[in-house]
């Protein structure tokens, strides 16, 4: 149970400051990009002991694949994590609520007219899917050796920074299911109609870094 709690938190802290940052500073790039890097680093120190520190489903997804955790785990870690999502976007729904700002954004993802490019959803796919899979097949390396265990936080996060560089113009960056969902149901409308985008490909650029990591980094008699 300790594990699918601590999934919860850092869910809950990742959408919290990641979104929140990006709804306070009007999408600003860089401010944006860092704060999902460094709430990652963060909750990597301090729950990675516990979980795994995933918080992502696309990434508990790629465990699984991989061997590295079991059905069960892989449901309640997608439950805490999507439950986790939805917590921290109610905490900064509530926030925005008392200010200026108002909650015409809480940080959801689009493609087409709804997005700040028009981006199609062939490109809104084809985003998603590789962003994520450069993040997540980073993760998978980065945690696959002990001797990284002290750098593994800082590299999975600054990962994070570069991919949500250039995703934000585009998609505004999921690579996270749960991090799109929140917002969406939040906001209804559009942003829950297009959200199933930013739930597919994330899990299959997931699927795809799993299968990718098993076919290159692991010899074929030790493959699970």
């Amino acid at each position: 149970m300790k594990k699918y709690i601590a999934e919860f938190i850092g869910t809950l802290v990742l959408v919290l400051f990641g979104t929140g940052v990006a709804v306070i500073t009007g999408g600003n790039l860089v401010a944006t990009a860092l704060a999902f890097g460094l709430a990652i680093v963060a909750e990597a120190y301090a729950i990675g002991k516990i979980s795994g520190c995933h918080v992502n489903p696309a990434v508990s997804l790629a465990m699984l694949i991989t061997g590295k955790m079991n059905k069960k785990d892989f449901a309640g870690y997608a439950v805490a994590q999507v439950l986790g999502a939805i917590a921290g976007t109610a905490i900064l729904f509530f926030i925005l609520s008392g200010t200026d700002l108002g909650t015409a954004s809480l940080g959801a993802n689009y493609y087409g007219e709804f997005s700040d490019n028009n981006i199609s959803l062939v490109s809104a796919l084809i985003t998603e899917v590789v962003l994520t899979c450069v993040f997540i097949y980073t993760i998978l390396g980065v945690t696959s050796d002990d001797k990284y265990a002290g750098v593994a936080g800082i590299v999975i996060g600054l990962t994070l920074t570069f991919v949500h560089l250039i995703g934000i113009p585009l998609t505004g960056t999921s690579v996270n299911p749960a991090r799109s969902l929140a917002p969406a149901i939040f906001l209804g409308k559009a942003a829950l109609k297009q959200v199933w985008v930013f739930i597919v490909a994330p899990l299959v650029g997931g699927a795809l870094a799993a299968y990718l990591y098993q076919y290159l980094n692991i010899e074929k008699g030790k493959r699970k």
